[in-house]
């Protein structure tokens, strides 16, 4: 299985298998952490990678303290969808 790689100078978490590249977007603002896009290319969908992407995303923010901001819908979903992370949901 492929790893999940951080770049956070880039701002990104991705994982990548032959010539395609799925990816979490984020920045950092004022101790939260902004999910703003998770793009998994076509022949990749529905094997869990965005999943995989997101769960690593979260894990970094509880790692480093963030709050989280889902900007990005699927992050939205998946903390709805796993009470485990409900904790780490920024609220204004």
């Amino acid at each position: 299985m492929e790893e999940v790689i951080h770049l956070p100078e880039e701002g990104r978490f991705e994982i990548r298998i032959g010539e395609h590249v799925a990816e979490l977007l984020y920045y950092v603002k004022e101790g939260n952490i902004v999910f703003t896009h998770t793009g998994v290319p076509r022949p990749l969908e529905g094997q869990g990678i965005g999943s995989r992407l997101v769960r690593a995303g979260l894990e970094y923010a509880r790692q480093e303290g963030y709050r989280v901001v889902p900007l990005c819908s699927f992050v939205d979903a998946y903390i709805r969808r796993h009470p485990e992370y409900q904790d780490l949901r920024h609220t204004p």
